[in-house]
């Protein structure tokens, strides 16, 4: 069995010995060139090339995985159509987003941005600020990464609701869970709103103009889903207008954010670059999944976070 590995050269771990896999290692502009080659097809990159061209030569290919929770960079008709499966990297990213979550929403509120300002400036300035205990957070996608979220946002004593594609009562992690499509009913009933939804046609565009709206001026924004999540131009329009107080951006429509954007400049804005997942421990979390779904596939055993193909996610 042929395993070819798709990276950027940031990881050059061993490949554990298996009896009958052969590994081969490839950058995203050599796909093309071996993909004929592979059974089984690791991504572990971020990026990002047209793969329209590559799937009509995977002739021999019958299983994806992805690094990423999300696979949206990966999903067009034609790979819907294959006769593969997909597989996500879901459930070894997920504390390292909540923490992400966690320290930008406490750095927003206690205004840490101004006051590293200050400091660079050598201004002594005295001011009060807020908490977040007993605060109301919605959670946007209640999946594998949603769920740690909510886990750690309530273990700081924040009330925590999710959005679902139904609504159905509460669990261990949430109070309730609404349905996302009546999002600008209640969307100013929070003081933080935390995405970290899939990127489907559904939720593309999700939080637009209608939805900023609808937030009030103290509250905040957190994106750890995917850019196109939010209607970035409106975006910068509630920002700049003050119609929301704050944002935490860790996806962006256009990546890397291009200099020109707004979102730059402004000192209520904490901006990253797509890095919310990426503890150091990564690497050894992705292969320890990959490898033991690999051992199911050589067995014949049903692989773990199979992507449904028509939702564009696992299942839950």
């Amino acid at each position: 069995m042929n395993v070819l590995v798709v990276e950027s050269g940031s990881d050059r771990k061993s490949f554990p010995a298996i009896d009958g896999v052969d590994f081969r290692r490839c950058s995203i502009d050599e796909l093309a060139d071996v993909v004929s080659w592979a059974e089984v097809l690791l991504f572990r990159t971020f990026e990002t090339a047209d793969l329209r061209a590559v799937w009509p030569d995977a002739e021999n290919l019958r299983w994806i995985h992805a690094s990423s929770a999300g696979v949206d960079r990966l999903l067009d008709p034609v790979l819907r159509e294959g006769p593969w499966l997909l597989t996500n990297s879901g459930g070894i990213l997920d504390r390292a987003i909540a923490e992400y979550v966690a320290a930008g929403i406490l750095a927003s509120v206690k205004k840490l941005p101004r006051a590293l300002a200050r400091q660079r400036d050598r201004v002594w300035e005295h001011r009060v600020t807020s908490g977040i205990h007993g605060r109301a957070a919605l959670v946007v996608g209640p999946g594998f990464i949603g769920r740690e979220i909510g886990r750690v946002l309530g273990a700081l004593g924040m009330r925590v609701d999710a959005a679902a594609t139904s609504e159905r009562a509460g669990d261990a992690e949430f109070s309730r869970i609404r349905n996302v499509r009546q999002l600008p009913t209640y969307a100013g009933e929070y003081d933080v709103i935390v995405l970290a939804t899939p990127l489907t046609d559904a939720t593309r565009g999700l939080v637009d103009a209608e939805v900023l709206t609808a937030m009030r001026s103290d509250s905040g924004l957190v994106n750890v889903a995917r850019g196109p999540v939010v209607d970035e131009h409106a975006l910068c329009d509630a920002l700049g207008s003050g119609n929301i107080g704050w944002a935490v951006l860790d996806v962006f429509e256009v990546e890397p954010l291009p200099e020109t954007s707004p979102l730059w400049g402004m000192d209520n804005v904490i901006l990253t670059a797509h890095l919310a997942g990426d503890a150091d421990d990564f690497a050894e979390r992705l292969w320890a999944l990959f490898e033991d779904n690999l051992q199911r596939y050589v067995r014949g055993s049903a692989l773990v976070n199979v992507v449904d193909m028509r939702l564009g996610y696992v299942r839950r």
